[in-house]
């Protein structure tokens, strides 16, 4: 077979020695780029592709190992592995502005290799994990289907589906515990967005399927109920849950009638999410049936709340979308806010036009800066060689997703994992869940989260289990050099408190 970008002739381990400086320690760590096989009834199907850091101590099966997954889904683990976790990240100003060209990377002080070991994979078809080349049998059944579209889908497709591919996590999982004999190590696995779901999918499915004790699961700006995160006009939470996050974004720009202390950011969105409970949701649910008076009083609340005009928020009869508000807000300057972080703004190309028809500036503008990372230091500081591309964002991936779902209900998206999270921590009453945000994420906003785990009706026993926190900050909060610190030492603690 010749050598291509998708043979597997051409995929070579790479083991380095590297260390990395924390003040007067110093973390000396074997950094493993390579691919690992999956198999179906003992046939090799795909490699994934991964990093794993392995400190160099002599109880490493004592070590707490983390598995770490970002979301998309069709995203690579580059946003974690260079964002904020590992040895190495993407510098960033200190509130997450985004630098001008080119991108500089830059050993990081906050890395989480300083109390655990870590291991960034990357899902088949994102960084470098591919299917394998078909075998002359599949060919042959493949040939059979030359009239129909199937031959038009990459082979990746079959893992392009929710329980495939948290078969795959879990598989990969287990071997690698296997090859590197870490068994009897505090197991964790942590995620980005619907990585954040992949991870409370698998607080059981590891456990009840795969035999991984997890000692604890951390869900970073997770997607976890998809019922939460889109909206209708017969729906009530998602436009509810979405108003502290709004009236974040607008004190951060100084838009807002300050409930409370001018400036006092955490009492104004203290108010929003009493706003949110207490008034909003009964307004959405009475519709017509409130009278004129009262609907009036709540528009010029929430007006008030999220720095809009309040003949806007009455046209929209409290349904406020993301990508109104992340227009209206500094309509009169013609900028945008991003979604992905609201806190930065961009001029908006079209300010005449009646819908927005720009680009994200926060979640297209990561993109320059996390692929020329993530080949900088794959390729150069850890010397992996290959002429694959790393697929950073696949949006072939994300377009394809299949959810394999019961029930109309299901059918049309509104899949969960909040059960999954629940029955997990009911199953292992040891294991910790620690969820965090960013304030000024509108696409999966913090208080979906908080709301989602007031909602959870856990034990007693277990109730302590469950941390929620969130950051300054957007979807990446830890791209803020405040945040960053912050959450290292809480992540420290945690891993303290679920290891002892």
């Amino acid at each position: 077979m010749p050598d291509t970008p998708d043979s597997p002739v051409t995929r070579k381990s790479s083991i380095t020695q590297q260390t990395l400086s924390l003040g007067e320690q110093q973390i000396r760590y074997t950094a493993i780029a390579e691919w690992q096989t999956l198999f179906e009834h003992e046939k090799p199907i795909a490699e994934m592709f991964h990093v794993a850091y392995l400190t160099d101590v002599k109880e490493a099966s004592q070590r707490p190992l983390t598995f770490v997954f970002n979301g998309g889904p069709g995203g690579a683990s580059a946003y974690l592995h260079m964002g904020g976790l590992g040895p190495k990240r993407v510098y960033f100003g200190a509130c997450g502005s985004l630098p001008k060209p080119p991108v500089r990377v830059v050993d990081n002080v906050e890395s989480w290799l300083s109390f655990t070991d870590l291991v960034f994979i990357d899902p088949i078809g994102t960084g470098f994990s591919r299917s394998l080349p078909q075998d002359k049998d599949d060919r042959d059944k493949q040939s059979e289907k030359a009239n129909t579209l199937e031959t038009d889908k990459p082979k990746e497709i079959e893992f392009w589906e929710v329980e495939r591919d948290l078969k795959a996590l879990g598989e990969f999982i287990q071997r690698f515990l296997s090859r590197h004999k870490r068994w009897l190590s505090p197991i964790f696995i942590a995620g980005e967005s619907y990585g954040g779901f992949r991870v409370a999918r698998l607080a059981r499915k590891l456990q009840q399927e795969f035999g991984v004790g997890l000692s604890g699961a951390i869900l970073i700006s997770p997607a976890l109920e998809y019922s939460v995160l889109v909206g209708s006009d017969y729906s009530l939470t998602f436009w509810a849950t979405l108003i502290p996050s709004f009236a974040a974004v607008a004190a951060h720009h100084n838009r807002v009638q300050w409930a409370g202390e001018p400036g006092n950011l955490q009492a104004h969105i203290a108010a929003a999410e009493q706003f949110a409970r207490k008034t909003l949701i009964p307004l959405l649910a009475m519709g017509d049936a409130m009278t004129s008076n009262e609907r009036q009083i709540a528009y010029q609340q929430l007006a008030g709340l999220i720095g809009l005009p309040v003949t806007f928020v009455e046209r929209k009869a409290g349904r406020i979308s993301i990508e109104d508000f992340a227009r209206e807000l500094l309509r009169d300057e013609e900028r945008i806010v991003g979604l992905y972080d609201a806190s930065i703004t961009a001029i908006d190309p079209f300010p005449d036009r009646m819908t927005y028809e720009g680009t994200d500036p926060t979640l297209d503008g990561l993109y320059r800066l996390f692929t020329g990372a993530i080949n900088s230091h794959l390729r150069d500081t850890l010397g992996v060689e290959t002429d694959l591309s790393y697929h950073l964002m696949n949006l072939e991936t994300f377009n394809a997703w299949k959810s394999d779902l019961k029930g109309e209900f299901n059918k049309q998206g509104f899949l969960g994992s909040v059960d999954d999270l629940r029955a997990g921590m009911a199953l292992n009453p040891y294991m910790q869940v620690y969820i965090a945000h960013g304030l000024f994420d509108l696409v999966t906003h913090y208080f979906a989260s908080k709301h989602l785990a007031d909602l959870m009706k856990l034990n007693p026993e277990i109730r302590p289990n469950l941390t929620v926190k969130h950051f300054q900050g957007g979807h990446m909060f830890f791209t803020w050099d405040e945040s960053r610190s912050l959450w290292l030492a809480q992540m420290k603690a945690f891993y303290q408190k679920a290891t002892v």
